[in-house]
């Protein structure tokens, strides 16, 4: 059976490269574009400008969706997450603290 972290990883690697995908079949469609419409050099920079702002936003959108997605598949799966883990270990010291406080003893 895969490993889920492999899983998860390669699902990433994809969205990422149909991502870049994405990024350089927009910014060749706007240059067609730009020929098509006889656009002046300004006005081609301002569209290209555009088609760039454009992507970065739904980029920036997608990241957030699939950030999310992992978390909530991580989450299902009952995988423990590095913050988890962290938070944890933290918890895990400041009882011990409070052991040792408490029983009077030294801290490890």
């Amino acid at each position: 059976m895969p490993d889920v972290l492999d899983i998860t990883k390669r699902a990433l690697l994809t969205g990422i490269g149909l991502a870049l995908t994405a990024k350089d079949e927009a910014e060749d469609l706007a240059k067609e574009l730009e020929k098509k419409l006889n656009l002046n050099e300004e006005e081609g920079k301002k569209f290209l400008k555009d088609i760039r702002k454009r992507y970065d936003e739904t980029q920036s959108k997608l990241e957030d969706r699939v950030e999310k997605s992992v978390k909530e598949f991580l989450k299902k799966a009952d995988i423990v997450t590095s913050d988890e883990l962290k938070a944890l270990k933290k918890e895990i010291r400041d009882l011990k603290q409070t052991i040792n406080k408490t029983a009077g003893g030294t801290e490890d």
